[in-house]
């Protein structure tokens, strides 16, 4: 009897740590903090000081809804996700969590995330839920469907940078737009350098994400037009009547180089059509995007 109890005693720290685990692996927790930080960078961007408690909300609600957009679309993809590769080791294809328990983590965060957005103001909550609808019943059921759903899942994809403003401000005015434009267009880029990455994988369950279909030089044309555009939305502060969303000189310098640099790799790609070349353009899109939020933030407090 003691014997088992030791053994009993060892195995509880290991299962909860594989639950934590799955749970984290259900709402893609980096790709959640990565919401995270755009919201808290929006916020920066809106107030003259920060407030500790604001960032803290927001960054529970934020987490909240992201995951549980996350984990409603493994819900669903759940049979998909079962036939590629790269998500098969997820915890409902591999069947370490039943779909049921997935259901109820995802509600909870949902409901989580809603109330403690909504404690900061109606239009965030609002603005957050649009989210979550249009991830789970358009951009999800749509990704089989068509290219389109890159499309319309963008928006929900360009909320959160939005969001931390209208946090702070409970308005959407021109600013809010312009942070909503800025992450709607890198979006195109991004997700069409992975869509060329995991082509073949996709093409098993079925999945299409790229504009015409196929890996090439139409494709590769369209990366570049939409990087073009996120390069000019991306300055346009500088010049001045964006209200109080501003830019400086320097930093639209800095900007449109590291622009300039995500620019590089998409005529890399549409040079030499390898999937060495599509990861390095995902890669310097993550940076692009990460960047470009610090440096606005950068700008506005030094």
């Amino acid at each position: 009897m003691h014997k088992y109890n030791m053994l009993a005693e060892t195995q509880k720290p290991h299962t909860l740590s594989l639950f934590i685990n799955d749970v984290l692996l259900l709402t893609k927790a980096r790709l959640t903090l990565s919401v995270v930080f755009s919201s808290i960078a929006g916020y920066l961007l809106a107030v003259a000081s920060a407030n500790m408690w604001h960032i803290l909300l927001l960054s529970i609600g934020g987490y909240g809804l992201a995951g549980a957009s996350n984990a409603f679309n493994q819900i669903i993809e759940k049979e998909i996700d079962a036939k590629m590769i790269r998500t098969q080791n997820r915890p409902i294809p591999a069947g370490r969590m039943s779909t049921q328990a997935a259901f109820s983590i995802a509600i909870t965060l949902l409901i989580l995330g809603l109330v403690i957005l909504y404690a900061l103001n109606p239009k965030t909550a609002m603005f957050g839920a649009i989210s979550v609808f249009l991830y789970t019943c358009a951009y999800t059921p749509l990704k089989t469907v068509t290219p389109l759903s890159v499309f319309v899942g963008a928006i929900p994809g360009a909320i959160p940078f939005m969001l931390g403003w209208v946090s702070a401000t409970g308005n959407f005015g021109i600013e809010s737009g312009i942070l909503f434009m800025i992450q709607f267009f890198w979006q195109f880029p991004h997700f069409w350098a992975i869509g060329w990455m995991m082509h073949s994988d996709y093409q098993k369950a079925g999945i299409n994400m790229l504009p015409t279909g196929s890996p090439g030089n139409a494709t590769a044309l369209q990366i570049i037009l939409y990087t073009l555009w996120t390069i000019v939305i991306s300055i346009i502060p500088v010049f001045g009547f964006t209200g109080a969303l501003q830019l400086s000189v320097v930093a639209a310098v800095v900007v449109g180089a590291v622009g300039l640099m995500l620019l590089w790799t998409g005529l890399q790609l549409y040079r030499n059509h390898s999937v060495a070349n599509a990861k390095k353009l995902m890669i310097m899109s993550i940076a692009y995007i990460t960047a470009i939020q610090w440096i606005y933030v950068l700008d506005k407090f030094i």
